[in-house]
Formats: structure tokens, sequence, C-alpha cells
């Protein structure tokens, strides 16, 4: 799952992590690799706990290694399963595993001109901001191809708020959540065909 083989035509490079935002950015990247003919490279950039160089200081970090890499080919595989309904891509392409920041290892992959790069642009508080660099920002900064930033689902505050609420031990409200949910149907756009 790790090593590119060229691609033959057009290709729609994702990121993936298995977050909300990344799932809903594989889903809109199929729909575009359809649309357009191309070829599906969902990519999941992985690195060790601490980065390379804490990885390289000892033995024990060297075999650890490949538990992590095998975690993050079963989380891509679990992505592709949620968003495609199965862990093959069922289109042409393939699923690539990445050692290395998220950011640069979707740049270095989408390197044609003629490449989509797709990457989910969530809604980030301020101590997210601050804390962890974007990756949309950096792919949107550094791309040589035209970067689509698909924003988070629209559900997505209220899935929130269902984890707060259970967190505080407090009732759900399933009315609620239905209002919620039929009027992000109502005023979805409509599909272009």
């Amino acid at each position: 799952m790790s090593e590119p083989r060229p691609a033959t035509g057009p290709r729609v490079v994702v990121g993936v992590s298995g977050s909300l935002g990344s799932l809903t950015a594989l889903a809109r990247a199929a729909a575009e690799a359809r649309r357009r003919g191309a070829e599906l490279w969902p990519v999941l950039a992985w690195e060790p706990p601490g980065g390379e160089l804490s990885a390289r200081r000892t033995t024990a970090a060297a075999v650890l290694a490949e538990d992590w890499e095998r975690l993050a080919g079963e989380r891509l595989r679990t992505a592709l399963s949620d968003v495609l309904g199965s862990p093959d891509l069922q289109l042409p392409g393939q699923a690539l595993l990445a050692r290395e920041a998220p950011g640069p290892a979707l740049v270095r992959i989408a390197d044609r001109e003629d490449d989509l790069l797709v990457v989910g642009a969530g809604g980030r508080g301020r101590l997210r901001r601050a804390l962890w660099p974007s990756v949309s920002r950096y792919c949107i900064a550094r791309a040589r191809c035209p970067v689509l930033a698909v924003p988070p689902s629209p559900l997505q505050p209220t899935l929130a708020a269902v984890r707060r609420r259970n967190a505080w031990g407090l009732r759900l409200d399933t009315g609620c959540f239905e209002r919620e949910i039929y009027t992000v149907q109502r005023h979805r756009p409509s599909p272009r065909s």
C-alpha cells in the first residue's frame, strides 16, 4: 500500500486522517475522480510520536514504528470502508501511506499540474490553530496543482454538541437533532449533473 506506482492519467490526490473532515474530503475526492475520469489516490501521512528524530534514537522506537505503520494502514482501510463501502478503492488509483508530515507528503505526491489535491478545511478554534499548523493552508500555499479545500459537514456542530452532552451526562433531545438534520437536508444545494 505504500509503494507508489506511476499514474497513467490525471489524478485526484486526497489527504485522509480518519477525522470527519477528511472523510468528507475523501467522499468529495471520489466524486471528483469519477466526474473527471481520474485516478483516486487517498494518502494517509503519519509520523512516529515525537517525530523522526526521536524514533531514530532507540531501537525500541524502530520496532514500534512497524506497529505505527500497521495502525496507519488500518486507519486508511477503515476510512475507505466508511466512505466507499469497501477497503478497496473501487476506482482506478491507489491508496498510499506516507511516513512524513501531512502537508509536505500531500504536496510531494500531488506534484503534477494536471493533479487535483483535495484536503479537508475544518472549523478550527484559536487554540488548535496556534498549536497545530493547518494542512490545508500549507497545501494551498505550496502545491503545484489546483487545491480543493472541502469545508466540514454542516452536521459537525451537532455531533460536537452530542459528544459534549454525552460527556456531561446530560439527556439527549432527539427532536432537536431531527430538526437540525431536516434543516441541513432542506438547505443542501442540489447536485449538478
